[in-house]
């Protein structure tokens, strides 16, 4: 009589796995009640926190209830702390999710607190903190917005080069007025040096103009008026190279579907595999 065969149990349908992919659900899913209320409960976190950062700096009140406020800062440290190790945990490649955006935010939430035992002062970099209530585009389903954002962001993406080139050429005309400028004016007149000069272009040139530094000459008052004209020709220059690639860039539905592995975004809405590590969706 033959032993029946015995089948190593599926890794996939292990505890553990699916412990994983329920935190996973929790916290990178926008599209159940429970991921939905955790994403709402941690924006609300995320907006007090950076409250108290920004009464902490007020020296009135932080004379008053700096305790209170320290205390209140540790609280909301420690608990995104956990929050982040949580999301390391929950994804299947921790060094994706450490490197990509949302993970350096949320990395960049807490270290400063850490590091203020050292360095007073670096808590008040905090409020970088603000920068995690992007998630809110998921929590509202405002997917429209999640795709013009993608679209702005390959079109910026493919008119780098072009736009390389022209900050290149922007460089090299401030350089050239502003040496100009110093040799015209000279000190008499606030132009003290050549990087001084400089400075005075690219203010110029921007259209700022501070008034610090002004020319007193005729033919610098006139150089000066050129500097602006081209100035605001320049203005429209980036606008129209960014205009350009966006009518190029094709426009694709995509999906708030957070791939399980390494937690990237940005699918389309037929995708069953994630297109930058090949996970099944």
């Amino acid at each position: 009589m033959t032993r029946p065969r015995q089948t190593k149990p599926d890794a996939a349908n292990s505890p553990i796995k699916s412990r994983r992919e329920q935190l996973h659900e929790l916290i990178f899913e926008a599209d159940t009640p429970a991921g939905k209320w955790f994403d709402i409960l941690l924006i609300i976190s995320i907006i007090l926190s950076v409250l108290a950062v920004m009464l902490d700096s007020v020296a009135a009140i932080s004379g008053q209830y700096g305790n209170q406020l320290y205390a209140i800062e540790w609280f909301f440290t420690l608990l995104f702390t956990i929050e982040y190790l949580l999301r390391l945990i929950s994804v299947g490649r921790p060094v994706k999710y450490a490197t990509s955006f949302f993970g350096v935010v949320d990395l960049l939430a807490v270290i400063p607190t850490y590091i203020s035992l050292f360095f007073p002062g670096t808590e008040y970099l905090l409020v970088i903190r603000i920068l995690r209530i992007l998630r809110v585009f998921r929590i509202l389903k405002l997917v429209q917005y999640i795709i013009e954002a993608n679209l702005l962001l390959q079109a910026l993406r493919a008119s780098l080069r072009k736009i390389t080139v022209f900050l290149f050429t922007v460089l090299t005309l401030v350089i050239v007025f502003g040496a100009f400028m110093y040799v015209l004016e000279g000190e008499k007149n606030g132009f003290t040096s050549i990087p001084r000069s400089i400075y005075w272009a690219i203010v110029t040139m921007t259209t700022v103009g501070y008034g610090d530094i002004s020319p007193k000459t005729s033919l610098g008052q006139a150089v000066a008026a050129v500097i602006m004209v081209i100035g605001y020709g320049i203005i429209a220059v980036p606008t129209g190279i960014v205009t350009a690639e966006l009518t190029k860039t094709p426009k694709s539905k995509v999906s708030t579907q957070a791939c399980r592995e390494c937690s990237a975004e940005g699918h389309e809405t037929d995708a069953v595999f994630c297109k930058f590590c090949g996970e099944k969706l």
